[in-house]
């Protein structure tokens, strides 16, 4: 059946992806999930409308809960470019369908709502009266209504929210299913929590990033980069065990006391603690020999060097051979901090597909941040690839003129075997010959700060580019 889904206009790129992972987590199916979508006539692919086929009223309620994009999935009782269109669509909607819901003994509420431009209280109380032909016979509850219906209008914005303007006005009328509880965001907003550093997750992206890797209860989590836990805590929200990683020791063992650590962060949403976490380093991980398949979901942002560059175990004297291994004694142990040496993300990558391809369970997925420099002669992005993995989804993030960040969600389609790990080892090779340079130096910060001269500059002296750059890309 065809439902009216109504997007939050905002991270365009996330709002599919995040709708299709969950109808698949719901579904119970791992791999990537093609749903039916099309757009509402004269309407931009960029719209908030969105008409999408789904097999059951259950499932469309389902996501609408989880979702932190979707702001309401309706059962369409009309549409149309006039008031005269829209009533002769509703009164065509059959009758059984209908009944139900405005029947006597039942209270109902009904919404008036446009999409681009404010409307006056008079306004929305003209539309509504407009709507007396449909015949309810159950009360107004405003409160806490059985019902809830939705007048909705794409009005004349003109170009305020980054689209082109509207062909002509079209109104939709449906009973509403469910819609995201953004609440949430307000719940774990960073502002309020105890512990941050300076790479910890937004809350929005943290809940999309567990919603692309469809976290449920009883899934165990894995982040390799762990820092101050924004990720698991949005994991852990959502009923998974949860299991972290990072290469400094301070930030999982002492954070800022034992008031104001990781730990502190899932104390203060009442989440379950996470079952460890390790000071490991993703270059040399510290899973024992044969141990496969244990995670169901990798979750992670690598440090890409704006804010945080890459480390790896070694030190630049025991990676240039200066001196060997060795072994910390006893008596200096509890504070002792490892020495590291950089580690460029195009190797971090590597080793992340790598761990995902032999820790992960078929069916498992690897959601990770991926960063890509919009040069005006960049040309498309290429995304790091592995034989175990088959990429489903890739969401552009704006972040600035210069860069942008891709959230890239992988499912695990194949084991990982000796012959699979020779034919990743030569993706990355080949990967690693034609990326860019910053990726090989690690030091994204100086290829997204530095002067450039193609950067085009319009009458007014504001610098511009001509990709795209709709608001709501933007966080």
């Amino acid at each position: 059946m065809w439902y009216l889904c109504v997007f939050f206009h905002r991270l365009l790129e996330y709002r599919k992806s995040e709708f299709e992972s969950l109808a698949g987590l719901f579904e119970g199916r791992g791999g990537a999930t093609a749903l039916e979508w099309r757009l509402p006539e004269d309407h931009h692919p960029d719209s908030p409308f969105h008409f999408v086929n789904l097999p059951s009223q259950e499932l469309a309620v389902s996501i609408a809960s989880r979702s932190i994009l979707v702001k309401g999935i309706y059962e369409l009782w009309g549409e149309g470019g006039s008031f005269e269109e829209l009533e002769e669509s509703i009164k065509s909607y059959p009758d059984d369908r209908k009944l139900p819901y405005i029947s006597p003994g039942s209270t109902f509420k009904i919404t008036v709502e446009s999409f681009g431009k404010a409307i006056s209280s008079e306004e929305q109380k003209d539309r509504m009266h407009k709507l007396e032909f449909i015949s309810f016979k159950g009360r107004v509850d405003l409160k806490n209504p059985d019902h809830r219906f939705c007048l909705m209008a794409n009005n004349d914005y003109g170009s305020n929210n980054g689209l082109p303007s509207a062909v002509q006005m079209r109104m939709f009328f449906g009973r509403e299913l469910g819609g995201a509880d953004r609440k949430i965001l307000q719940t774990y907003e960073l502002k309020s929590r105890k512990y941050l550093g300076p790479t910890a997750m937004d809350a929005e992206i943290a809940f999309l990033m567990a919603n692309h890797a469809q976290v449920k209860p009883g899934k165990l989590v894995y982040d390799p980069f762990v820092g101050t836990g924004s990720i698991l805590v949005a994991a852990s929200h959502f009923g998974a065990m949860t299991m972290g990683a990072d290469i400094d020791i301070r930030v999982v063992r002492d954070g800022r006391g034992p008031d104001c650590n990781v730990w502190s962060n899932f104390k203060q949403y009442g989440l379950p603690m996470p079952i460890s976490l390790l000071r490991a380093d993703n270059n040399l991980p510290p899973w024992r020999s044969g141990l496969k398949e244990i995670f169901d979901a990798i979750i992670c942002d690598p440090p890409y060097g704006v804010r945080a560059g890459g480390r790896k175990s070694g030190g630049r004297k025991l990676l240039k051979g200066v001196i060997g291994p060795y072994t910390v004694p006893d008596d200096k142990r509890t504070d002792h901090i490892p020495s590291t040496a950089p580690y460029s993300l195009v190797e971090c990558v590597h080793d992340l597909l790598d761990i995902g391809a032999k820790m992960l369970v078929m069916g498992g997925r690897l959601v990770y941040f991926y960063p890509i420099i919009r040069d005006e002669g960049s040309g498309e992005p290429t995304f790091p690839e592995h034989p175990c993995f088959e990429t489903i989804a890739t969401c552009e993030q704006i972040l600035s003129y210069r860069y942008s960040r891709v959230l890239v969600t992988m499912v695990k389609v194949a084991p990982y075997t000796d012959d699979i790990e020779l034919a990743a080892r030569a993706q990355h090779l080949e990967f690693r010959e034609n990326h860019n340079k910053w990726m090989e130096d690690g030091n994204l910060h100086s290829a997204v700060f530095s002067p450039v001269d193609d950067v085009n500059v319009n009458g007014t002296g504001e610098k511009f580019s001509s990709k795209p750059k709709y608001r709501g890309k933007y966080v």
